[in-house]
């Protein structure tokens, strides 16, 4: 039996198609939690909810490009149509970029990374926020990463839009801790996830391999359930005193 706190809960799971995304939402269903598996990836996230299903658990896969707000209303509508409410939101979903510096960063991709990684958690967590409140409880993790800690771990708009998630934990957890609500964020270091950029990045020449080769330090590369169960630790119970707290999954290389 889960003694996490987590059986029966609404929990919406934000790129779980794939990745962290997807081995959170299998973590959260073997707690015994309900899962919505929003993505973009229509396919892929019913693969997610039948891998759940076959499990015993239950899903529902809601899909469609989570910088819309449209999408967004239709995320949250689920978790309250279906499974009555919403009590943990795992914002994981994001894109990384070309790995350019300032200077060489285009608009395009400037405006798209940021849309993705930081303003879609922002209109997630807006969208949800009422909902917990009136429950008086609720959890917010949110994927933000090592390039949140310092400023060379990528490029010039994954970093800022990362650093720009911390900021946005530590508000949500101050602002809304005598409500019932708790927020914090994992900083994951490298980890085997299939993350790619968009906005006309090149996936092949700027995928995670490429990340990887950038950074000294970086110890070993992590499994994306090593991930899950940090995201699944801060929104149980046994974590019921953590807030605002960024919990680095990163073998170390935060402390180098």
């Amino acid at each position: 039996m889960s003694t996490t706190g987590l059986s029966g809960k609404s929990v919406i799971v934000t790129g779980a198609a794939a990745g962290i995304g997807r081995a959170t939402a299998l973590r959260f269903a073997a707690e015994g939690a309900n899962v919505v598996v929003a993505d973009l990836n229509a396919e892929a996230a019913k693969g997610v909810v039948s891998e759940i299903e076959a499990g015993g658990g239950t899903a529902i896969a809601v899909t469609g490009d989570l910088s819309d707000p449209a999408v967004v209303d239709e995320v949250v509508a689920g978790a309250l149509g279906v499974f009555g409410g919403v009590d943990v939101l795992v914002n994981n979903a994001g894109i990384m970029d070309d790995m350019s510096a300032v200077a060489d960063v285009t608009d395009a991709v400037w405006e798209r990374v940021l849309r993705v990684n930081l303003t879609a958690p922002f209109l997630m967590a807006r969208a949800a926020l009422p909902h917990m409140l009136a429950a008086g409880s609720g959890v917010i993790v949110n994927t933000a990463s090592e390039a949140a800690l310092r400023g060379s771990a990528a490029g010039a708009a994954y970093t800022a839009s990362k650093h720009g998630v911390l900021g946005l934990t530590r508000s949500l957890a101050v602002m809304y801790r005598d409500q019932g609500i708790r927020a914090n964020a994992i900083a994951p270091g490298g980890t085997a996830t299939g993350i790619t950029a968009d906005a006309g990045i090149d996936r092949e020449a700027h995928g995670p391999s490429v990340l990887m080769r950038h950074m000294g330090n970086m110890g070993r590369v992590a499994a994306p359930e090593e991930q899950a169960a940090a995201i699944v630790y801060l929104a149980s119970d046994a974590a019921s005193s953590v807030n605002g707290v960024i919990l680095p999954v990163d073998n170390g290389w935060a402390a180098v």
